[in-house]
């Protein structure tokens, strides 16, 4: 019966929420009273003044949680913020996603002239970015922007507040879109080209 426990306790710490216990019985395939006795097992388990958790038995669901005496340490833990760096390859993704979402993979690629998929799954993991939604094309590629928490990391109540880039960096985007775009199409460097940036 403890192997049946471990695995209850397993699956609660691993779900963080309540589970039915018609689900624990589909998961575990055990009897109603097998899963009777091994949740006894836990809540005896956690009675110990040593631990930190408590089994919550709601009317047709369990969860695994902290006991209330344990609030005011997890509210320490709570109040930290999250460390992380960016990359500067991560920077630059971010910085065309917001510039230009919504945006898809290929043409921040197009832009960056390498690779981003490890920056974008990075941004992602951070929440700097949401995919939303699919852009009408072939291949139905996904479209990136920025989130909520991108805003409160950078400080900015929107996209509006986002600073201008330098009218000097525009020009200079702008000539090398320009030399580019002829490389690419093998015209005349002298003839001019029309780009909006």
């Amino acid at each position: 019966m403890n192997k049946l426990a471990g695995i209850i306790e397993a699956i609660l710490f691993t779900s963080g929420d309540s589970v039915e216990l018609s689900r624990l019985k589909e998961i575990t395939e055990a009897t109603d009273e097998q899963l009777t006795v091994a949740l006894g097992v836990l809540e005896k388990r956690y009675e110990s003044d040593e631990s930190g958790l408590v089994l919550v038995q709601l009317e047709d669901s369990v969860q695994l949680a902290t006991k209330s005496d344990m609030y005011e340490y997890l509210i320490k833990i709570a109040r930290t913020p999250k460390q992380y760096r960016l990359s500067d390859t991560a920077l630059e993704t971010l910085s065309i996603i917001a510039y230009k979402q919504p945006v898809t993979r290929m043409q921040i690629e197009h832009i960056r002239g390498v690779s981003c998929s490890h920056a974008i799954d990075r941004l992602l993991e951070y929440d700097l970015i949401k995919e939303l939604g699919r852009l009408d094309a072939p291949g139905r590629p996904l479209l990136f922007g920025t989130t909520e928490e991108f805003l409160r990391r950078f400080g900015v109540k929107s996209l509006d507040e986002l600073p201008k880039p330098a009218s000097e960096r525009l020009e200079e985007f702008r000539e090398q879109a320009e030399a580019e775009a002829t490389e690419e199409l093998g015209e005349d460097p002298e003839k001019p080209i029309n780009l909006e940036v």
